[in-house]
């Protein structure tokens, strides 16, 4: 059913939908991804290395926040777009697939 680039190809099949992004948003979620695969190489070579077990765990707690920020940044992205043009389009069931994404992240 897709009938424009960058809307929905169906409304049951979530992961067939496009989301046109800005270049600003793509490029900050790559370089954050970028990064975090760096730490992760890093603490690869840690364990591999036998580095001391509360340094590991920090490089990971490190990871674990710059991962939150991504995630918080694409929210921000998808409520700012897709929640809103759904909403004004009466798609009312984007609620729901909100409330669940909510629950995953809290």
């Amino acid at each position: 059913m897709a009938e424009d680039e960058g809307k929905k190809e169906c409304a049951t099949c979530a992961h067939l939908k496009r989301t046109p992004r800005s270049e600003e948003l793509k490029h900050d979620v790559t370089c954050r991804c970028n990064r975090v695969i760096g730490q992760l190489n890093g603490i690869k070579a840690m364990v591999d290395e036998d580095r001391y077990c509360g340094d590991v765990l920090t490089q990971l707690a490190a990871v674990e926040s710059a991962v939150k920020a991504i995630s918080r940044e694409v929210m921000r992205d998808h409520l700012e777009t897709c929640v809103v043009e759904d909403i004004r389009d009466g798609d009312t069931a984007v609620i729901d697939e909100l409330m669940r994404l909510f629950k995953k992240f809290m």
